[in-house]
């Protein structure tokens, strides 16, 4: 009885593994159904396969579908010669209007290279990398040099997943452009020892029909590009929104009962700063959470303008200043190092990017983008607390203990009773009269006893 019933197990599986609606995008012979875009290097068809061979004096060639495509299931083989770098694009347009129709939009990058990065998610002549496998190191091995490599790309709604050769690479949810053409990507070249390379591709098929149906449920770490929004996985794993990206909901002014009715902007889902005289909440204020936290990962992204000052605080009493300056608690620096006054005052750079402001400071190497978002974590476990940048760990400490106190003591903080020991506090984003944006607010609470946990890797 038990054969048969496993019997009939994989009968039932084999019907609905044929029953996906697979539509071939390449016959084999010829380039029917395809037309190339934007640069001059070679397509044709050898052996089965499509073949791009690189050339000088060209910018990045593609061989695009003429149909376009919006939720689907994308099975390729791949090979590439050492050397070139390529890609597949997917929801990709080519339109007039933007830089002359150069092709844009997302890709499966084809990385032979020793950063090995094939599989990782690159949003052609847009926003640059969304998913590097930085996120997932685990699949840099998944990609085989000068052999097929089999390639899957999942697109359902906001929702992108891919792998190599069953490996999952990539795991991204993004909501910039819902449906575009697939291409072929013959990368520019500026050494010519580098022409005459070639990147192949053969069974090229598509299934565009019941999609939610045959999607993958073993993915890569998750990263959620979607601005003040908590993925499926984020919300199951306990996260909550702090900014909705819409309103002041869950916010007020640290010295107010409303949110300031000056100094903070909120529009296309960012909470801004305003510019005003550089003085520290002299323009709107700090703002602070209307609820107060205990053990949590906090994540925020933020970004800066030229010279700027700001920081993420932890563990405020709102109740301790009541008079002029900032409201008082353990603070995330927020800096332009190489131009704001305040990285050359404190003790050792303690007053720079990343430092427990006056305490701590972070290392002077850094990842931090000037020009980008960054993501800056917090991680509060008990005692013990971490400070991240960007996926790195800049420092950690423990507090209510003598050497805590001890640099409490020595710093501006020493006046103010129990600080930085409160056992909760609320959360705070700071004025101090420079233009700073802040999104993707977000915040998980961590049961007393519960292991500490990793921070979330940062984003591009």
């Amino acid at each position: 009885m038990k054969k048969n019933c496993i019997m009939l197990l994989c009968l039932l599986c084999a019907a609905v593994v044929s029953a996906q609606n697979w539509q071939p995008l390449f016959n084999g012979k010829n380039l029917s159904g395809w037309k190339k875009l934007n640069g001059n290097a070679e397509y044709k068809v050898e052996d089965g396969a499509i073949v791009g061979v690189s050339k000088m004096n060209t910018p990045n060639t593609f061989l695009s579908t003429k149909d376009k495509y919006g939720d689907f299931i994308l099975e390729f083989e791949f090979k590439v010669d050492d050397g070139l770098n390529s890609g597949v694009q997917f929801r990709s347009e080519s339109k007039k209007d933007y830089q002359k129709g150069r092709v844009h939009g997302y890709q499966f990058e084809i990385d032979p290279s020793d950063r090995a990065w094939s599989g990782g998610v690159y949003d052609e002549a847009r926003r640059g990398w969304l998913y590097p496998l930085t996120k997932n190191p685990d699949a840099k091995s998944a990609f085989r040099r000068g052999q097929w490599n089999k390639a899957r790309i999942e697109a359902s709604g906001n929702h992108i997943a891919t792998w190599i050769n069953g490996v999952p690479c990539a795991n991204l949810w993004d909501d910039m452009t819902p449906e575009g053409f697939i291409a072929l990507q013959v990368h520019a070249i500026g050494d010519p020892s580098q022409e005459g390379k070639k990147v192949a591709w053969r069974d090229i098929r598509i299934c565009t029909e019941d999609v939610d149906r045959y999607l993958t449920t073993t993915k890569a770490p998750e990263v959620n590009a979607v601005p003040n929004t908590l993925s499926p996985a984020e919300v199951a794993d306990g996260w909550k929104l702090l900014f909705n990206g819409k309103d002041s909901e869950g916010w007020r002014g640290a010295k107010l009962d409303i949110f300031p009715t000056k100094g903070w902007v909120i529009e296309d889902g960012l909470l801004k700063v305003m510019p005003a005289d550089g003085g520290e909440s002299t323009n709107g204020g700090d703002i602070v959470t209307t609820d107060t936290y205990k053990n949590f990962i906090l994540s925020v992204d933020f970004k800066i303008t030229e010279g700027a000052n700001s920081g993420i605080k932890y563990f405020v009493d709102p109740d301790l200043n009541k008079g002029e300056g900032s409201a008082i608690g353990c603070e995330f620096q927020i800096l332009d190092d190489e131009r704001h006054p305040d990285a050359k005052l404190g003790v050792k750079g303690n007053r720079k990017l990343g430092s427990l402001y006056d305490l701590i400071p972070a290392p002077e190497k850094k990842p931090f983008n000037i020009n980008d978002f960054n993501t800056a974590v917090v991680i509060v476990m008990g005692n013990h607390v971490e400070h991240w940048l960007n996926g790195e760990k800049l420092l950690e400490y423990n507090r209510n203990n003598q050497m805590f106190n001890a640099l409490v003591a020595y710093s501006k903080y020493r006046d103010w009773p129990n600080f930085g020991n409160r056992a909760e506090g609320n959360i705070l984003l700071q004025d101090h009269g420079d233009e700073v944006w802040f999104k993707n607010v977000k915040i998980k609470e961590l049961p007393d006893k519960a292991p500490r946990k990793r921070a979330p890797r940062g984003r591009r």
